[in-house]
């Protein structure tokens, strides 16, 4: 029997094993690709192209072949099993002519760690008739097994919750003075009205609060919808007057620091517009009538003139809805500025939780620099309130990028409780992936990208895993990182591989180096695996003993070369 190998898929290896029955079985080959058997999405698959020479099995004969990983301590892992059989035997197999027979064969088994260092052998039985004339093992084939994948790093990236806090507030306040029929002057009743005395208490207390800036102030006057139109324009243009000078007077008299300038009169004239809403507002009977008139007929006069049409109706708007019009409205309009980001600083020291939720997570977010200081902004917000998952999301955050994933992984878990949303998805979709669940994780990140290329790359984490090396890319997008370099070297794409680690921060760590002679010794560079070995080592010392079975080494190592 011949067995051809294939190594790194490039060198091939010939060795005859003479069998005892040769009136049986003759010489057969095997090319083994790629050789070393390697590991991919948690798998071994063994791909081997074989031949049966001319006259390579006995015409009555059966042969089953099975391939199967042997370790050091002698432990097996079996493929399926193949069988063959000559042109005249009876059963199942593949028929093996007299002139010889090429075959293809794959077979696929989880991995098992037993066999990370192992030989690949195939084992044979052979019959003719019912007699076992054969029955034995071949020498090693290929070696078994790379393990490249395996170098994955947690480098999930995790997601961040954002404050909303407002800075400033647009308010406003108001006080309305009310006229009598046809008149413009302010009466004075009206002058001591509980509204008129709030907005003058208001702007004695804006006067003291720096955090209040008055934006403008605008009198708008109306007259009720009855008379002459044109009268009711210039009594709503008094009324106007006749509210700014009141204004004014009590600016002077109180101090009020009002500029005058600031002051807008906007007489507005008969206001049906305020006559629906009203309206709108009682249980009249005929409510509905009123407001159709009000907005089916454009002139004015008609308008007026269908409404008093309804007498009784009409008695009703004269007593209880057209004094409400007949009026001037003072409307100040305010910026209502929160806290400066010192006194922000400064509260969140001395008394955290007289801050609101958004008040803390914008100092933590953004006035605050030193991440232990922040995670413990982040448990005040969860002491504030339990139910938003921002305080858990950020703590476990923080606690992520310190190492203490434990910790991280419970805030993240709490925080997916309190709400699912893209960022709670991500990350419960980091605590998945390490924890091993990769169905279960590959959901969470797909209900992720809402946050964009942080779930996207999580998702190439994923794509590693899976043994898909090309998806891992495209997802792992512009990001230099070890994992990345990681997927373009099982990719086979070595020059591209070097470039984005050099770019990343592992460039001189032990994994980096350790990953560049992975890439040198696929590509040759004899004297860079060497070297970046060495360096690899001096900063993790444990790299020696993997490097010495590494079957990314076995070139070196067969050849007693890799002197560590």
């Amino acid at each position: 029997m011949k067995t051809k190998n294939l190594y790194l898929a490039v060198a091939t290896l010939l060795t005859i094993i003479v069998m005892a029955s040769c009136s049986v079985m003759k010489d057969l080959e095997y090319e083994v690709k790629p050789n070393p058997v390697e590991m991919h999405g948690d798998k071994i698959t063994v791909n081997i192209d074989g031949k049966f020479i001319e006259k390579g099995l006995n015409k009555k004969a059966f042969v089953t072949l099975t391939p199967v990983l042997v370790n050091a301590a002698g432990d097996e892992l079996e493929f399926d099993s193949k069988t063959f059989k000559g042109e005249k035997a009876a059963g199942n197999g593949e028929v093996v002519k007299k002139d010889g027979h090429n075959f293809s064969y794959t077979s696929t088994r989880p991995y098992d760690p037993k066999f990370e260092n192992a030989e690949l052998k195939v084992k044979y039985v052979a019959l003719k008739g019912t007699k076992e004339k054969l029955n034995d093992i071949t020498p090693k084939i290929a070696d078994a097994t790379v393990v490249t994948p395996l170098l994955l790093q947690n480098d999930d990236k995790v997601a961040m919750g954002e404050d909303k806090l407002v800075r400033s507030f647009d308010k406003s306040t108001k006080a309305v003075i009310n006229y009598e029929k046809g008149k413009h002057l302010v009466r004075k009743n009206e002058k001591t009205d509980a509204d008129i005395i709030a907005l003058q208490n208001w702007f004695t207390t804006a006067n003291a609060n720096p955090k209040i800036v008055v934006n403008g102030i605008e009198i708008m006057s109306y007259a009720s919808p009855e008379g002459e139109i044109e009268k009711n324009e210039n009594l709503a243009a008094d009324r106007a007057e006749s509210a700014n000078k009141f204004l004014m007077a009590v600016n002077k008299k109180m101090t009020l620091n009002i500029d005058p300038v600031m002051v807008k009169k906007s007489p507005k004239g008969e206001d049906w517009a305020g006559l629906k809403e009203l309206i709108s507002q009682t249980d009249h009977e005929d409510k509905n009538i009123i407001i159709a008139v009000a907005e089916m007929e454009n002139d004015p006069a008609k308008r007026e003139a269908e409404i008093k049409a309804l007498a009784s109706t009409y008695k009703f708007l004269d007593n209880e809805i057209f004094p409400q019009l007949r009026r001037s409205q003072i409307m100040v309009s305010y910026t209502e500025n929160g806290l400066t980001d010192d006194e922000l600083k400064a509260a969140v020291v001395s008394n955290p939780q007289s801050l609101t939720v958004e008040e803390m997570l914008f100092t933590a977010n953004k006035l605050t620099t030193d991440d232990d200081a922040k995670l413990a902004i982040y448990r005040e917000v969860i002491k504030k309130d339990a139910s938003d998952w921002r305080g858990f999301t950020n703590a476990g955050v923080i606690l992520y990028k310190k190492g203490n994933t434990t910790e991280a992984n419970e805030m993240f878990t709490k925080a997916y409780a309190a709400e699912k949303n893209a960022i709670t998805s991500n990350n419960m979709g980091v605590v998945k992936r390490q924890a091993g669940d990769i169905s279960e994780a590959a959901e969470m990140f797909n209900n992720a990208s809402g946050t964009g290329e942080i779930a996207a790359y999580n998702q190439g984490l994923i794509n590693i895993k899976k043994g898909e090396y090309s998806s891992a890319i495209t997802n792992m997008g512009d990001a230099n990182t070890f994992n990345k370099a990681l997927a373009q070297t099982l990719n086979k794409d070595y020059t591209t591989a070097l470039s984005t680690l050099q770019n990343s921060t592992d460039n001189n760590s032990a994994m980096g180096l350790y990953l560049k002679a992975i890439i040198a010794a696929r590509t040759g560079n004899d004297a860079d695996v060497m070297s970046n070995l060495k360096s690899a080592i001096a900063k993790d010392s444990s790299l020696k003993a993997k490097a010495m079975k590494d079957r990314e080494f076995i070139k070196y190592i067969n050849a007693g070369t890799l002197t560590l």
